[in-house]
Order: structure tokens, then C-alpha cells, then sequence
């Protein structure tokens, strides 16, 4: 009798309409039936809820779940690094070191630099006639290294007033084999090519700027083929190529513009960081060549001072080889 009371309190539990006129079988085969029902309906109900994960664009169950093992086996991993080690484990301390001392640029370079350099007081201002000796004497290339002269100017290169910009004729040139080509008319040929000039021409000159041969280093033009130029002003303007008045490029005269071009006339401009940059040479023209050439740098530089700068034009000036160290000078030129 206590097993059929069980059974009625079970069947009760389920809701089944039972009473204690069945028989024990009876009862328990409307309980198995129940559960089976129950069991099933519980498998639909998982089915249908992972399609309306999937179908909501949601994640899908299976997803779900391989999402709750992960965080349980990140918890696990936790755990285990958080446990207490025993007494007989080795305790490892890591100890950050101080910071490696970064070493001079002048120690980093190579040693024919570092010896060029050791001549050269980095706190010192030379005289010029000192510093063009000193920078025929410090050049750690094997070749023929460029002298240059860099210079600092106290102007805004924004304003167009003090965009400084101008040619010099150096009395020893640049060292440097100048390449020149004119275009001009044919009447102007026979006296450019007398005059020195490499290449000469009008429409076979297009020809070549067309081709983006520019196997020149100065371009000489008559006024008259100056506009005959302008579709190839993105091309030769980046080069500094494009012929301009204010260097000299642009003459009636060709013939005088390309023995100036020759005889070692460049032309110098100041950048954007206001610095004024000119080859005058090369190391082997020696001290007193190299001298005389920034002295006429120097000089046709002071006559670019705009009216506008009042305070300190030449800020500083320093002279350099191609790779060699940097030579600071007085600043008494201007």
C-alpha cells in the first residue's frame, strides 16, 4: 500500500487523472507514458529555441555553449595560476636591469668619420681661411668629395620679399662637368654650339622633353620659346630645371648665357627651414681655391638681404665635405 501512495503522490506531481481504484501497473504505466512526453517535448523545445537563435542572427546554441566551456576553462586556468605554490617551489624573481646608455652619433660612424671628426673642435668657430683648410683635410671619402656651405638665415621663406634667390659665378667653378642644352631658334644654333653648349635644338629639344629625356643640367631659352615650354613646367619645374630669368637661364643672348653656365654660375635658393645649401667646390681645388669661392658666395649673398629683415640676417654658417664633419665659422660676414 505505501508503494501505490507513492505512486498516486507521483502521478499527482505530473497531473495525471488517477485514482486509487487503478491498480499499481496501471499507475505506473501512465507515469512512464508521462515522462517519455515530457522528454520529448523538452528536446523540441532545445530544437526550436537554437533555430530561433540562428534564425534571430543571434549566436547559435552549439555556439553558445562552446562560448560557457570557454570562459569555464579560462576560470579553471585562472584558478590554477592563482593557487598557493608549495614551499619547495623555487621562487623566481625578474629584475629589470638599467636602461643601455645610448652611445654619440660620432661614436656610430665609421672610422675614417671618427677620424676626420677628432680634428675638428665641435666648440670652436673658425675663421674662413681655417675652415676651408680644415675641410680640404677632413674629407673621409675616397673620392673627390664636394666642399659645401650650409647657412642659416634669420628670414620667413613664407613671405615672398624674403624668398632669397640668386646666381653666383664662382671663379674656380663647381668642379663639376655642366651639362647645357638651349632651345632657341634656329638662327641662335651655331652660336650656342660655339659657345659650348651640349645640346641644341627647338623641335627636336620637344622631342626629347616629351620622352622625359632630360640628359642635361642647365636649360638655356629665348624669351620668344619661353611660353612654347609651359606643358612641361611639371616636369622640368620639380628638377630646377625650368629655365627663369632671375638665374640667367632665360637670354636673348644664348651665347654668353652658356659660357656663364660653363664657366660655373649656380644658382642658390633658401628652403623651407630658411637654410641656404651650395657646393663651391671640390677637395681637391685645395684651402685657398675653396677660400676664394665662398668669399663670393658670401659675398652676392649679403647683397640678397631683403629690406624687410631687420634683425640678424646670417644667423649661422657651417662648411661641410660630401660625408665628412661639420665645421662651424664666425659669423662675421653680414
Amino acid at each position: 500500500m505505501a508503494k501505490k501512495a507513492d505512486l498516486l503522490e507521483r502521478a499527482k506531481e505530473l497531473g495525471l487523472k488517477v485514482t486509487a481504484n487503478n491498480t499499481i501497473a496501471e499507475i505506473e504505466a501512465a507515469i512512464n507514458t508521462a515522462g517519455a512526453v515530457n522528454v520529448e517535448a523538452e528536446i523540441v523545445k532545445e530544437e526550436k529555441a537554437e533555430v530561433t537563435v540562428a534564425k534571430a542572427g543571434k549566436r547559435s546554441a552549439k555556439s553558445l555553449r562552446e562560448a560557457e566551456e570557454e570562459v569555464e576553462k579560462e576560470a579553471r586556468k585562472a584558478v590554477g595560476d592563482t593557487a598557493p605554490q608549495s614551499e619547495d617551489a623555487e621562487q623566481t624573481t625578474v629584475t629589470k636591469g638599467p636602461r643601455p646608455v645610448t652611445r654619440p652619433l660620432v661614436e656610430r660612424r665609421g672610422k675614417g668619420y671618427r677620424e676626420a671628426a677628432a680634428k675638428v673642435d665641435a666648440t670652436k668657430h673658425y675663421t674662413l681661411t681655417e675652415a676651408a683648410a680644415l675641410a680640404a683635410e677632413t674629407s673621409p671619402s675616397k673620392f673627390d668629395a664636394s666642399v659645401e656651405v650650409h647657412v642659416r638665415l634669420g628670414v620667413d621663406p613664407r613671405q615672398a620679399d624674403q624668398n632669397v634667390r640668386a646666381t653666383v659665378s664662382l671663379p674656380h667653378g663647381t668642379g663639376k662637368t655642366i651639362r647645357v642644352a638651349v632651345f632657341a631658334p634656329e638662327a641662335d644654333h651655331a652660336a650656342a654650339t660655339s659657345a659650348g653648349a651640349d645640346i641644341v635644338g627647338d623641335e627636336e629639344l620637344l622631342k626629347q622633353l616629351d620622352k622625359e629625356d632630360l640628359n642635361f643640367d642647365i636649360l638655356v631659352a629665348t624669351p620668344q620659346y619661353m611660353p612654347r615650354l609651359g606643358k612641361y613646367a611639371r616636369l622640368l619645374g620639380p628638377r630646377g630645371l625650368m629655365p627663369n630669368p632671375k638665374s640667367g637661364s632665360v637670354a636673348t643672348d644664348v651665347a654668353k648665357a652658356v659660357k656663364d653656365a660653363k664657366a660655373g654660375r649656380v644658382e642658390y635658393r633658401v628652403d623651407k627651414q630658411a637654410i641656404v645649401h651650395l657646393a663651391i667646390g671640390k677637395v681637391s681645388f685645395g684651402a685657398k681655391k675653396i677660400e676664394e669661392n665662398a668669399r663670393v658666395f658670401f659675398d652676392s649673398l649679403i647683397a640678397q638681404k631683403p629690406a624687410s629683415v631687420k634683425s640678424v640676417y646670417i644667423k649661422s654658417i657651417s662648411i661641410s665635405t660630401t660625408q665628412g664633419p661639420g665645421i662651424k665659422l664666425e659669423n662675421n660676414i653680414g
